[in-house]
């Protein structure tokens, strides 16, 4: 049976997916590789991955820069971090600057995929990030490949790209805007694809030929979110499908640790604060808004530190507050009152699953696309633009929102009947399923 290598580059969110997917691969007796960031080693290898290693990881950037977002995301791969905070630069200078930024992370990036492609790969899964460069690897290989993304990528009338802030523009001007987003792409992998087809010793294709081929060829694209949240776009080409989440590894075992249950244990259900990768070097701010913000609503609260670095020790020590680092969504989002985050793809699927509300605070990329569907689900209340928590109205707002989502019974009954239909979806079974045939078809002798 051939080795599968799952590559994915990115931030916590863009990664995570990967390994619960890898697991129910290994499971299934496939053996299974996961190139990523350093970062990430300990949680692929936790999975039963074997892990390899890619470049450009994000968290050493952030720790170095922590003024600009991972450039890489694969929601925005020239985004910032925090382009929405009022006193930071913008403008056409500080978009080229980020594009730069963005195609120098990608051609690091090519380099260390194909390193990572070693000659035990039969079969090529890749993200939204990496496909673009996967696809030149797989042909000088001749790898099968299978694109997995997180986010909805192809063009399509039922809605705006999803980096574009949720607003349809009109079926026309959807699709236009669909494929002028897929030509930003490509122009951002283009030195990268370039370098990597000459190293690969391919004849000059560029990022879109390489696409169209794809396109034509009618080759499947399994798309890893719920139609809960998305529906299959109806114009979409017969390939493209959404096929349901695929969630993070945890061990069957895993608990809450003690400090958290016996926080749950000592008053009502809290409500969840966390803005992942979003935010960095906002957290004495944030911190502080939201205590206030809480304390008006009268709730307790679960800060998660993150890159923004929230912390219950930037406020005034407050019992109702606690701090916590990474845990695992799966078991703590379903013991809380409501769920506060910017509403990454993973993040804002976590919380669907627990059955719980939302106050989405969006801060870029695809997250306004998804906060405006959790608001249209009825499971979430007004998306608050990550920008407008800061001057004197941020906490009242805050509050608001709060009280809004913990205290109508109905919002709650639609998280619980999303996350009815969610739990009918096993995604990974599909990806499963759609490897075997692969492996099937172009291993037979395996």
């Amino acid at each position: 049976m051939p080795k599968i290598l799952i590559t994915a580059a990115g931030s916590y969110g863009d990664i995570a997916p990967y390994t619960g997917l890898g697991a129910r691969l290994r499971t299934a007796g496939h053996e299974v590789a996961l190139a990523t960031h350093d970062s990430y080693a300990s949680l692929v290898r936790a999975a039963g991955l074997e892990f390899r290693r890619l470049p450009a990881d994000p968290r050493t950037r952030h720790a170095a820069t922590a003024d600009t977002r991972n450039p890489g995301d694969t929601r925005n791969p020239g985004g910032t971090r925090d382009t929405a905070t009022p006193d930071r630069p913008s403008g056409p200078g500080r978009n080229r600057d980020l594009m730069r930024q963005a195609a120098a992370f990608i051609k690091e990036l090519g380099g260390g995929l194909t390193a990572a492609a070693r000659e035990d790969t039969g079969l090529l899964l890749l993200s939204a990030t990496t496909a673009p460069l996967g696809h030149h690897l797989a042909e000088a290989r001749g790898i099968p490949f299978l694109d997995l993304p997180l986010v909805p990528g192809a063009p399509t009338g039922d809605f705006a790209p999803v980096v574009s802030g949720g607003r349809s523009l009109g079926r026309w001007g959807n699709r236009a805007a669909g494929r002028l987003s897929l030509r930003i792409i490509d122009r951002l992998y283009a030195d990268a694809a370039r370098e990597l087809r000459t190293r690969l010793g391919l004849p000059p294709a560029t990022p879109r030929t390489v696409r169209r081929r794809a396109e034509a060829a009618g080759r499947p694209v399994l798309h890893g979110f719920s139609e809960v949240l998305v529906p299959r776009p109806t114009d979409w080409r017969p390939g493209l499908d959404v096929v349901g989440n695929w969630w993070p590894w945890h061990a069957p075992d895993a608990q809450l640790p003690p400090a958290v249950e016996d926080f749950l244990a000592a008053g009502p259900p809290p409500v969840f604060i966390g803005f992942g990768s979003m935010a960095g070097g906002e957290g004495e701010r944030l911190s502080t808004l939201v205590a206030a913000a809480l304390r008006r609503a009268r709730l307790r609260g679960i800060l998660q530190s993150g890159w923004a670095g929230l912390s219950a020790g930037h406020t005034s020590a407050d019992a109702d507050l606690l701090t916590i680092g990474e845990v695992p969504h799966a078991l703590l989002f379903p013991r809380m009152a409501a769920v506060v985050h910017h509403c990454g793809a993973g993040t804002a699927a976590a919380g669907v699953r627990a059955g719980v509300p939302t106050v989405p605070v969006p801060v870029t990329a695809d997250q306004p696309f998804w906060a405006a569907r959790l608001a249209s689900l009825g499971v979430a209340t007004a998306p608050i633009p990550f920008q407008e928590l800061s001057g004197d109205r941020a906490v009242a707002r805050l509050s608001h929102a709060l009280t809004q989502a913990t205290a109508a019974p109905a919002r709650r009954d639609h998280a619980r009947t999303a996350a009815h239909r969610l739990a009918a979806e096993d995604g990974a079974a599909k990806v499963l399923k759609a490897v075997t045939h692969l492996t099937e078809t172009e291993h037979p002798a395996n």
